[in-house]
């Protein structure tokens, strides 16, 4: 099992909560990136800059990962071809992705997507905070926990 980030946009307390993660546990992490990404020295954190563009760090993620990885990202799409890959899947608010709650998030995701580009609707989702920092701590740890007891 390894850990992936999609790391462009992922907060920076999660990415301290998977470092310490990777590190207790002795788990890849692999942080995905088109601009360098500076990483702890660690022999379980990797940092790999892909070219820019639309969609390449998502499709590097998606060619390398294999059932069984974790895989941290907030991108909707990216998500669910990683749970169609047999992947593990949490946001970086604590929220696990799953084969019954993809579909639906697809859906709210193309319909919030259409809003925003008519106009109708103007902020993104709320500012990062502790709680949310909490619930990804929380989410991690329990899936790391069922991951090392198989």
């Amino acid at each position: 099992m390894q850990i992936w980030v999609d790391a462009d946009a992922c907060p920076k307390p999660v990415k301290e909560i998977l470092y310490r993660a990777a590190h207790k546990r002795q788990i890849t992490m692999i942080l995905v990136a088109n601009q360098f990404m500076a990483a702890p020295a660690s022999p379980y954190i990797k940092s790999i800059q892909v070219s820019s563009g639309f969609d390449v760090a998502d499709n590097y993620i998606v060619q390398e990962l294999v059932a069984g990885d974790v895989l941290i990202t907030a991108d909707i799409p990216l998500a669910a071809e990683a749970i169609a890959k047999g992947a593990a899947v949490i946001n970086p608010r604590g929220e696990r992705y799953s084969k019954d709650s993809i579909g639906a998030r697809l859906n709210m995701r193309d319909f919030m997507e259409t809003m925003r580009s008519s106009g109708v609707v103007h902020d993104g989702p709320p500012p990062y905070n502790d709680r949310d920092k909490q619930a990804f701590a929380n989410a991690l740890d329990a899936l790391l926990a069922k991951a090392k007891a198989y």
